[in-house]
């Protein structure tokens, strides 16, 4: 199914499911594949570039390019940007180079960690989720001293030394200097699920951002400019991408798990910037693809999908990380501040009930504390894929 229109979604009605629809007992549960609460680094889905990708680097090869613990460095720098509109540069007292060893060692006094789903701008299903650990952007800028005209924060990573390959993005100075308390920072990441990123997973350091899409998240991160451009130097920003746009409140469907008469629905949600009021599913009998003008989508019948409830935390995070010190969590007893936690998944699931045999197909959206109905609010499809999913199944 491919996503849906703005005018389409304006027609969506919040109505009620059949009776036959209901929470998901215990006993069913079991029945349906269950997804670990942290993505291993290995089961991430990856969308690196570059020829060759630098996580296939191997040996010498993989040192020159600085991508071991003892190798990697950061420089950070001011540019010399001007032009008819930006007629004084960005100044900072000192430049910097930051070696792994000195980062972690930052992370002795400023580490932060929390939970944030990766999710690419046009790939339909989140990449993974995961507990990321590092030390925030702002702390690492105060070692510049005093910064003069700086408006934007452009950063890369490495990518094979070849201008044409790289792959760079950008925060504003606000963004980064200026986050609300409680708020989740821009920060360079160390670790993933409490050991060193991988390779893969673009360590040994990369860059989180919270709010954002992957793209914004630069893997093998090994330069900053401090500019007084305002303009965003996203790569991304090519091909009619939104490069400022955040993480969509959005329903990803599993499967079908068909019980005899009974159809098991289960799946995640993304909260993104707007938060996650609930999850509705909507089952019709199976027919002709549903067009953006079809009648059927003003008849809809939805019914609210339970979240799943916070997981045992001791058992889901590494043995030496305490929910108390994770951003979103209550100090003192370690408990989420809210639910779902903002710019992370949580599953949900139910039952359908005494179905009579034929061909089905249901539906999963999100509605978030604005009160949009999952695709809202979206001006064009390339600020993030979130389009209403479609699972099929038979009743024999």
């Amino acid at each position: 199914m491919s996503p849906i229109t703005r005018r389409q979604a304006v027609k969506l009605g919040i109505g009620s499911l059949a009776a036959m629809q209901t929470s998901l007992h215990a006993e069913e549960a079991a029945q349906i594949k269950q997804r670990p609460f942290l993505t291993a680094a290995d089961d991430f889905e990856d969308v690196s570039r570059g020829t060759p990708k630098p996580h296939s680097l191997t040996g010498e090869a993989l040192v020159k390019a600085k991508l071991t613990p003892d190798s990697w460095k950061l420089e950070i720098r001011a540019d010399d940007f001007t032009d008819a509109v930006v007629t004084q540069k960005a100044q900072i007292e000192q430049a910097v180079t930051l070696d792994y060893k000195q980062l972690l060692d930052l992370g002795k006094e400023h580490r932060v960690l929390f939970l944030k789903a990766m999710q690419c701008l046009n790939i339909a299903t989140p990449l993974g989720q995961g507990l990321w650990e590092g030390v925030p952007l702002r702390d690492i800028l105060l070692l510049c001293g005093e910064l003069t005209n700086v408006r934007r924060i452009y950063f890369w990573g490495f990518h094979n030394d070849d201008p044409k390959q790289r792959f760079q993005s950008s925060l504003s100075y606000t963004q980064v200097m200026e986050t609300p308390p409680g708020e989740l920072p821009v920060f360079l990441a160390y670790k993933l699920n409490g050991q060193p990123i991988n390779l893969e997973r673009g360590g040994p350091v990369r860059m989180v951002v919270p709010w954002a899409h992957g793209f914004k998240s630069i893997k093998w991160l090994q330069h900053i400019r401090l500019t007084n451009d305002y303009q965003a130097n996203d790569t991304y920003a090519e091909k009619n991408n939104d490069p400022e746009s955040h993480l969509k409140t959005a329903a990803y469907l599993d499967d079908v798990v068909v019980n005899g008469r009974s159809a098991q629905i289960a799946g995640w949600a993304i909260s993104g910037l707007s938060g996650l009021s609930h999850v509705e599913t909507w089952l019709r009998l199976a027919g002709p693809d549903l067009h953006d003008d079809s009648p059927e989508w003003r008849k809809a019948e939805w019914k609210s999908a339970p979240l799943d409830t916070p997981p045992d935390w001791k058992s889901v995070l590494p043995v030496d990380v305490r929910s108390n010190d994770i951003l979103g969590f209550d100090k003192a007893n370690g408990k989420p501040l809210s639910w779902p936690l903002r710019y992370s998944m949580v599953g949900f699931s139910t039952t359908l009930r005494n179905l009579k045999p034929g061909a089905y197909e249901v539906r999963a959206r999100t509605v978030d504390l604005n009160g949009f109905v999952q695709p809202e609010p979206r001006s064009i499809q390339k600020s993030g894929k979130n389009g209403i999913q479609v699972r099929t199944f038979t009743i024999s």
